[in-house]
């Protein structure tokens, strides 16, 4: 009895630091549905403070995370493989899958696939690195979000306009799509980042002061609008689709990024374990802040964002035991 006692209390011990994290996601979430629920704030609400998120707090953060990382620093080619591999098959599989069984139109498949990789990479994986490895955990975190925010953000935006930009001639469509990412927030403060960063510009500390505050606020706001998002929607439609994108994101994208990073690729243990954790975090608020911003698919990635969060905190609790974290 008292040997059982015991293994539950290591158990819920093992599970606080992750608690720390993941409870915070989620009470964000809940305070603004709550906040929607009793009317404190307006019907637009929602949508005022995800164009708030998409236009102005992640371009603040986008640029400035960019132009503090060296490019050597960011071109860990193992490591890109494996977490990049990872987000490749699983988003294949999720859109291959859908055109078949979950058929929709182009941007909400884009968006499916997006909703079971896109990683909450800076809310969560940064901290969970943190916890795990100390320092030595901050640079591959940073890479991965750097990787979500530049590359995969900006493949989502390209499909979203295809599926704008369809019924045109095939130049139109083509010009279509590069004004489209050319014009995204996102894509520019990512690549006017990373700019700085290889030309060697010093950021001014009062303009990175600004970003910082700006960019901090990112997050929260993006997680609360995904709660005033949710009132009066139904958290079961699309069910089916939903557990089925949670399970690519919990399950099958680490399972992909474990093979390559501890059995294909050769990387340093600190760098395969972070790779590996990134990719088992639930799907990040970003994909909410897509969908509403361009107005497809956004019941079904909030669904998948607030069920993947809750699950995850037993699934990394699962993965910490299994990498010997203490």
């Amino acid at each position: 009895m008292r040997s059982t006692a015991a293994g539950a209390l290591g158990k819920l011990r093992r599970m606080g630091p992750i608690l720390n994290v993941v409870f915070p996601v989620f009470a964000i979430m809940l305070a603004g549905y709550a906040a929607g629920r009793f009317r404190i704030l307006g019907n637009e609400s929602s949508e005022a403070l995800n164009r708030f998120v998409y236009f102005i707090a992640l371009p603040a953060l986008f640029f400035i995370s960019m132009a503090r990382v060296s490019l050597d620093q960011v071109f860990n080619l193992p490591f890109l493989a494996a977490y990049g591999g990872g987000v490749a098959f699983t988003f294949l599989l999720a859109f291959v899958v859908a055109r078949f069984f979950f058929p929709n139109r182009l941007g909400a498949l884009g968006l499916g696939g997006l909703s079971a990789i896109f990683s909450n990479t800076g809310y969560m994986g940064i901290p969970l690195l943190m916890l795990a490895f100390g320092e030595a955990g901050m640079l591959p975190a940073i890479i991965t979000t750097i990787l979500n925010g530049a590359v995969i953000m900006a493949i989502g935006i390209a499909l979203l306009e295809l599926d704008v930009q369809q019924g045109k001639s095939g130049l139109a469509v083509l010009g279509g799509v590069l004004r489209g990412i050319l014009r995204s927030p996102l894509v520019l403060s990512a690549v006017a980042g990373l700019a700085a960063s290889g030309l060697g510009l010093p950021i001014p500390r009062a303009v990175a002061t600004f970003c910082d505050i700006l960019g901090a606020s990112a997050g929260p706001c993006a997680l609360f609008a995904i709660g005033l998002f949710m009132v009066g929607k139904s958290f079961t439609a699309g069910m089916t689709e939903v557990s089925w994108l949670v399970l690519l994101k919990l399950a099958v994208q680490p399972l992909v990024t474990w093979w390559l990073a501890f059995h294909v690729f050769t990387m340093d243990p600190i760098w395969a374990a972070g790779a590996l954790i990134q990719s088992a975090l639930p799907t990040g608020a970003l994909v909410f802040v897509l969908a509403q911003q361009y107005g497809i698919y956004v019941q079904r990635s909030t669904a998948v964002i607030m069920i993947s969060t809750v699950i995850s905190l037993g699934t990394l609790s699962a993965l910490f035991v299994y990498l010997g974290i203490g």
